[in-house]
């Protein structure tokens, strides 16, 4: 079991990273760790098929094929072979297009979509994986990717400097999961790290802008991450101390501001893979509250569109700049990464439909006069009394009845979270729903034994068991 010794405290942290990918085993895994995991990864699967039919996938995947080369591991759906990196790179682009992947709140940050794809591609690669590596790989590229996010600028909205984390850690932490999987010892893990290190990058402008790089943030890092480790495994050599040298990745890109114990704190006996969240909704979580705030008014209340007057939506600061303002483009979005982004626009679907489901954030339902008529009753205020700073921030909705009667409510942890968990039914739920949103029907038999191979995920002998169930003819 990989601990911080005396000896070892004052090593650099990326150091400590790699005794933890080269030493922890299936058993050092806490049972709750095991059982998010295969969580993750039947989550990852749906959201991934269910993205395939996205714009901008299979502009990539027609630009791998185009490049051609070995055929080393497969393409979700299609289940053309290319090589790993660049199959990781589409699966993972698929993984994020609906923006419905799995969520650290605390972290700011996807884990699934960087380590899952990740693990796959390389698993297909090296051939002979088990269900129970697989699983440590997945696990530990979660808790380092989530590590990395929990330390970034503590006390401080990461969204003001525009870096998207996901993106930003999904390099190294690629590269790490890759390595490991390709039986790198510690020396080839951390060049490994450091090559990743040297490609890190991801900004926050594509949401602002609508852009569809913000689906591309994650391939971009897996395709790095994979790169970086193939390329170590053939010597080559890359940075050491990436985290806290002096040229390291947070006095550079963070101009030192971070917390060395919510990076390293009980490292190897705490995982931050049980303070992962399974989303319920298909757009960003910060405004799955206000979801699940409008939810409940429907419900409670048996609101319909046509009496509503009017509507308030409250948040904290950090939920403004980023989900609220302007509110002429949340409320009349330009493009479905818009509506992604958007609370009036969250909002508005569920007091329109009922729902917030994946056809209500695509670019045919931004041209609904249903949707658009209620987003255009929607006003959004910063409240600071909702401000967070750890934590995802709280939503309260009012809704202003035809006639006068006024309805509120606050929800200040949305379905999903840890202490509101979604079940491996819910999470099976939601794949069957994703599935049939995917450009390729899946033959009913392969859906259900998919569901079935991840609940026993643990027991596999070579996770390629796994992956023929991801594709089909």
């Amino acid at each position: 079991m990989t601990q911080i010794g005396v000896e070892t405290a004052k090593a650099d942290a990326t150091a400590l990273f790699v005794r933890n990918f080269a030493d922890i085993r299936y058993e050092d895994l806490p049972p709750d760790v095991v059982d998010i995991t295969k969580k993750q990864v039947l989550d990852f699967l749906g959201v991934a098929l269910g993205g395939s039919s996205e714009v901008g996938v299979a502009e990539v995947m027609d630009l791998v094929l185009e490049w051609g080369g070995a055929p080393q591991a497969s393409i979700f759906s299609w289940g053309l072979k290319v090589p790993a990196l660049h199959a990781a790179q589409v699966n993972a682009t698929m993984g994020h297009s609906l923006d419905y992947d799995d969520v650290h709140e605390a972290a700011v940050m996807h884990p699934g979509v960087v380590a899952i794809p990740t693990a796959l591609a390389m698993a297909e690669y090296v051939g002979g994986v088990s269900g129970e590596e697989f699983i440590t790989a997945v696990a530990l590229g979660t808790d380092f990717i989530c590590r990395l996010g929990l330390a970034t600028r503590p006390g401080e909205n990461v969204h003001q400097f525009g870096w998207h984390l996901t993106s930003l850690y999904g390099y190294m932490t690629a590269a790490a999961i890759a390595a490991r999987l390709l039986g790198l010892d510690e020396d080839g893990i951390t060049n490994a790290i450091g090559i990743g290190y040297h490609q890190s990058a991801g900004n926050g402008q594509c949401v602002k802008d609508g852009a569809l790089t913000k689906r591309m943030g994650p391939g971009f890092a897996v395709r790095g991450g994979i790169h970086s480790a193939l390329m170590a495994q053939r010597g080559i050599t890359g940075a050491r101390n990436c985290l806290e040298g002096k040229a390291g990745m947070f006095p550079v890109y963070h101009q030192g501001a971070y917390s060395r114990e919510a990076l390293v704190g009980e490292l190897g006996t705490r995982f931050e893979g049980v303070n992962v969240s399974i989303k319920p909704y298909p757009c960003c979580r910060g405004v799955h509250p206000f979801i699940d705030a409008a939810s409940m008014l429907v419900q409670d209340h048996d609101i319909r569109p046509e009496r509503v007057e009017r509507m308030l939506i409250e948040c904290g600061e950090g939920t403004f700049g980023l989900l609220g303002a302007p509110v002429e483009v949340k409320a009349r979005p330009r493009n479905f990464v818009d509506s992604q982004f958007s609370l009036p626009w969250g909002v508005a679907a569920v007091i329109a439909r009922r729902r917030a489901a994946i056809a209500d954030f695509t670019e045919e339902a931004i041209g609904s006069p249903d949707l658009l008529d209620v987003a255009a009753k929607i006003d959004v205020r910063l409240d600071p009394e909702l401000n967070r700073e750890d934590v995802i921030e709280p939503a309260r909705v009012t809704v202003t009845m035809v006639g006068g009667a006024v309805h509120t409510q606050q929800v200040d942890l949305p379905t999903g979270t840890p202490s509101r968990p979604l079940s491996f039914a819910d999470i099976e739920r939601k794949f069957r729903d994703c599935v049939a949103h995917a450009a390729r029907t899946i033959p009913a038999d392969k859906a259900d034994e998919l569901v079935e191979v991840s609940s026993r995920l643990e027991h596999l002998e070579d996770v390629r068991d796994l992956i023929r169930l991801i594709t089909w003819e």
